[in-house]
């Protein structure tokens, strides 16, 4: 009896490409994809981007191509607990978040997975460039991907030893070019589709727009000091501040100056020239 793979579908050249790779091998294939924002201003904002109807089509058609089951899942409120709340909390604390580390441990490897066993498949597969090798003691070790300029072993750092068990990477031995190369050869119609970079539940990359309606506290003004306590200014957001930045600080001054602290305590940035960094 073959092997029962679920394939996390997107409705991209990726996903569905490691999809047809693993039926022609003989697997016994289901193609998931899951909901995971369906908020009117992102699904409206990118045809490319993931969850819209759009993308939707797309994964149902290569499924029905290839001649396997697909199913609609909605992840939203998992989604929205583990992935959403924890970017809008790291914004709160003036942190930088990768939400899609996040998504990938708690909710591809997380929901998901649970749900591919529960179904009775032994691996998860997705259109992830990266790769999966085991040591002389058994241990799994997740490597980078053939294509180091589509790498995204980054993105998956965050799985542990039992995700990585079940985790398959078809494309990891291959390159963009070759991926999008195979689907136009298996007649997949996503074969041309572009990619979209941005998150898929920030519309149109704009995180400040969804932070402003989605977590107003995190957009309050506060003070631009300098080392000395002298106020320079005043700052629309922690949130639209890192430590190095030097844009955006509507401040006047004969040097360039640079983020040195965010003290959310206080609401305050602290700046100084670039000789400060780091101090």
């Amino acid at each position: 009896m073959p092997d029962r793979v679920v394939v996390a579908m997107s409705g991209g050249v990726d996903s569905s490409t490691a999809a047809a790779l693993l039926v022609e091998k003989g697997h016994d294939v289901i193609g998931i994809m899951l909901r995971l924002w369906s908020e009117p201003d992102c699904a409206d904002a990118d045809a490319n981007r993931c969850c819209t109807p759009e993308a939707v089509d797309e994964a149902r058609a290569v499924a029905h191509h290839l001649g396997i089951p697909f199913y609609l899942i909605n992840a939203e409120r998992p989604f929205r607990r583990q992935v959403v709340d924890d970017f809008i909390a790291e914004y709160g604390r003036a942190r930088t978040p990768n939400p899609c580390v996040v998504c990938n441990r708690d909710v591809r490897f997380g929901y998901l997975l649970d749900y591919a066993l529960a179904l009775g498949a032994d691996k998860l597969a997705t259109g992830h460039y990266a790769r999966i090798s085991r040591t002389d003691a058994g241990d799994f070790r997740l490597l980078r991907g053939v294509d180091r300029a589509k790498d995204q072993s980054y993105m998956l750092h965050a799985l542990d030893q039992r995700q990585l068990a079940h985790a398959l990477f078809p494309l990891g031995g291959l390159t963009k070019a070759q991926v999008r190369q195979l689907a136009a050869e298996r007649g997949l119609r996503v074969a041309a589709r572009s990619e979209s970079q941005d998150l898929c539940f920030v519309a149109d990359g704009d995180y400040r727009r969804f932070l402003a309606r989605h977590a107003p506290g995190t957009a309050r003004p506060g003070p631009i000091f300098d080392r000395q306590g002298r106020r320079l200014g005043t700052h629309q957001g922690l949130a639209y501040h890192t430590v190095g930045q030097r844009r955006g600080l509507g401040i006047a001054a004969p040097e360039a100056l640079y983020v040195l602290e965010v003290r959310p305590g206080d609401n305050a940035l602290i700046v100084g020239p670039a000789s400060e960094l780091g101090r």
